[in-house]
């Protein structure tokens, strides 16, 4: 016979059991929840639904479509008012090259780059030194007109915190159909396995899990407005102005609302024109 001592040691030993198995269950999903959050971040593979499940930042097809970073099928938040003006005239060209372009930077000169969008102009520092084919890229792509008149096509409010960019096609699959290799890695501003804001970085394909898909950036990268939990894994090529972190706060605020953490943005992100500068 059971002792009312013992049944009370044994209820709380499966009581304690529980609690533990629902502890490990809440750690594998917030591993699980983690590692899809790493991998918004990276460009999307070509054609897959969005899946937090894949990798954060990930680009598409590197023959076609370099440095594709966005979910293709990221479904738009409910509608919130729009902050942003109209797009101005035009639409975005389709340009594909075959392979990088030749260096034709000064890498020890100063660059800026100027995103003229639809929601007022964003000013970036270049790192011309620190990630020297990432910024001749974007100096030859922005005179090329390659971003203008595209959209910035995702938007994360959740966990992390960043707008992505470049795409031509404005749906995560573009790219200029050539990559350039990771740079900057080591960069001293990310500690701790954090973007802080005002960070801009490259999209790539790397898949943390398989440790494939390095060197595969292309056109896509994406601006971040608040720090940002990520591995350091993605180029960090340019730092952000006061003014244009205020614009990407007014993006933010637009599509925070919606709980929907990870979509297109419900501002009319445009790039009217895009210029890099040298100093």
């Amino acid at each position: 016979m059971v002792s009312q001592e013992q049944r009370r040691r044994q209820l709380a030993r499966e009581k304690f059991l529980r609690q533990q198995q629902r502890r490990t269950e809440a750690r594998r999903k917030a591993r699980m929840r983690n590692s899809v959050i790493a991998s918004v971040l990276g460009v999307l593979l070509v054609g897959s639904v969005v899946s937090y499940t894949a990798g954060v930042f990930k680009g598409d097809d590197k023959k076609a479509n370099a440095g594709a970073e966005v979910s293709p099928s990221a479904s738009a938040p409910s509608k919130a008012p729009d902050p942003c003006a109209k797009p101005a005239p035009g639409k975005a060209k389709s340009l594909s090259w075959k392979k990088e372009p030749a260096m034709t930077i000064d890498t020890s000169a100063k660059y800026t780059m100027k995103l003229a969008t639809t929601c007022g102009d964003i000013g970036i520092a270049l790192k011309t030194a620190a990630a020297p084919h990432t910024v001749n890229s974007f100096n030859f792509l922005a005179g090329q007109g390659f971003f203008d008149h595209t959209k910035c096509h995702r938007l994360t409010t959740n966990g992390i915190y960043v707008l992505q960019c470049g795409d031509p096609k404005g749906n995560g699959t573009g790219g200029p159909g050539y990559t350039i290799p990771d740079e900057n890695l080591k960069d001293k501003s990310l500690k701790g396995n954090v973007y802080p804001a005002g960070t801009v970085a490259m999209a790539n394909q790397y898949d943390a899990s398989t440790n494939q898909g390095r060197n595969t950036g292309g056109s896509q990268f994406f601006l971040v407005y608040q720090d940002s939990q990520l591995p350091p894994n993605y180029t960090p090529f340019g730092t952000i102005d006061a003014a244009g972190m205020k614009v990407l706060k007014k993006i933010a605020a637009a599509s925070e609302s919606t709980g929907q953490g990870d979509g297109a943005p419900n501002a009319t992100v445009v790039i009217n024109k895009a210029t890099v500068t040298k100093s």
